[in-house]
């Protein structure tokens, strides 16, 4: 059934149109949305850490989407990377353009299945905002460096930037984005860090990881469309990389069947020297399939649950999803990207290098907080003098300034304390 048909087939007297007011005339008021039931009114918002007047000309949750854009995190995941290091090619994905292809995926699932599209696209572009430079080999190595000190989780450092690292308003720190936000980009986390999170602040965001309920419909559809997205740009960063070959993608179903089809329908693709437009055209017909697939299968999964609210989606099992089909071959890309390419011998060579970055530039902040910048000194002496320990109040400023740094200052900054160069 295609999208169009399924708002009208499966979601219909589904929706209702949230009516906003402007408090400036002279000012048009922000778009209005026809939003399902179990939908994100930003009016119905559960609010801001900090109370703010409403914009006049924007939802809560695009003022969201505008604080993320122009925070200072946000522009350093140009220059934070996933797979492939910032040193080994300027095409290849990094943090930032993930975070686009997230959103870009999402806002379009969003629509067909009558989800605020705002907040979608605002907890996509903020949900990597924690991440370390190195993509995941630097996240493990904090991680191990921080085993003694409460560890190191990207969601929840995400979490930490939005909340109190971003430096930008006199009244408070962070961006004071709205609940529905700040649960979206808390993914996942461990139960010590929730019961923290639920002491520092009752009833918030931490919440839900101790009682087992979900989130919004619109945090779990960027969960899944964080997964679509890395899994496409792996296999377009792969080939291009020489790492992978179209002819072991053969053997993958998922990306084989739409190969095939690209031959089947343009036969001159099957030249050498097309292969970029072979291997562009069969990902764009995989990400068209795997979209279809969620707005499907999630349609009739809301269908069955009817939920008539927010508040009853949180109770339900999660509701965005593929269908069974779609679940066994997109587990299987996972598996040959992870044994074909992560665990790839010139992968697994640099990523250690990155992690000897990361674990330098640690032990080095840690004995001599005093080579970071002054606004993070001071933070240390803050903490120590509001009664923290001063090692573990040390540690927790380090891994904040680390996560923070892009590869290329971080590969700097590590030549420069040690004198070794280990990325080029």
């Amino acid at each position: 059934m295609q999208a169009s048909c399924l708002r009208g087939a499966i979601l219909k007297s589904c929706f209702h149109t949230p009516t906003y007011a402007s408090d400036r005339p002279h000012l048009m008021p922000y778009t209005k949305f026809t939003l399902a039931r179990y939908a994100c009114d930003p009016d119905q918002s559960l609010g801001r850490r900090f109370a703010q007047t409403p914009a006049p000309t924007r939802s809560a949750y695009q003022r969201d989407r505008d604080r993320i854009v122009h925070c200072t995190a946000f522009r350093r995941l140009v220059y934070k990377t996933q797979v492939f290091l910032n040193h080994e090619g300027d095409l290849f994905r990094t943090r930032l353009t993930h975070s686009l292809e997230v959103a870009q995926l999402g806002r379009s699932i969003a629509r067909s299945l009558q989800l605020n599209e705002d907040l979608v696209e605002a907890i996509a572009l903020a949900h990597d905002l924690g991440h370390t430079p190195f993509g995941h080999a630097g996240q493990d190595a904090l991680n191990d460096c921080m085993a003694e000190f409460g560890g190191f989780e990207h969601n929840l450092q995400s979490l930490r930037v939005v909340d109190h690292l971003e430096e930008r308003y006199p009244e408070f720190d962070g961006l004071n984005l709205t609940f529905e936000t700040r649960e979206g980009i808390l993914k996942h986390c461990s139960r010590r860090h929730a019961e923290q999170l639920e002491l520092d602040q009752p009833g918030g965001v931490g919440q839900r990881f101790l009682n087992r309920t979900q989130p919004s419909l619109e945090a779990q559809l960027c969960n899944l469309a964080d997964e679509i997205a890395y899994n496409a740009h792996d296999i377009d960063d792969g080939v291009r990389s020489g790492l992978i070959t179209l002819t072991q993608l053969q053997d993958v179903p998922l990306f084989a069947e739409f190969m095939a089809q690209t031959l089947a329908e343009f036969p001159q693709l099957q030249d050498h020297t097309q292969g970029r437009r072979l291997l562009y055209e069969s990902i764009r017909r995989m990400l068209s399939e795997q979209v279809y697939d969620v707005i499907a299968a999630t349609g009739a999964a809301l269908r069955d649950a009817a939920p008539p609210n927010v508040q009853a989606v949180r109770q339900l099992p999660g509701l965005i999803q593929f269908s069974v089909r779609m679940r066994g071959k997109s587990a299987a890309l996972k598996s040959f990207l992870l044994q074909k390419l992560y665990r790839h011998p010139q992968v697994v060579q640099t990523t250690g290098q990155a992690q000897q970055v990361v674990r330098g530039l640690f032990e080095v902040y840690l004995h001599q907080s005093e080579q970071m910048p002054e606004s993070f000194v001071r933070r240390v002496a803050l903490a120590h003098a509001a009664g923290a320990d001063l090692e573990n109040a040390t540690a927790r400023v380090v891994a904040d300034y680390i996560a923070g740094m892009t590869d290329r200052f971080a590969a700097r900054e590590h030549e420069r304390m040690t004198g070794l160069t280990l990325l080029g």
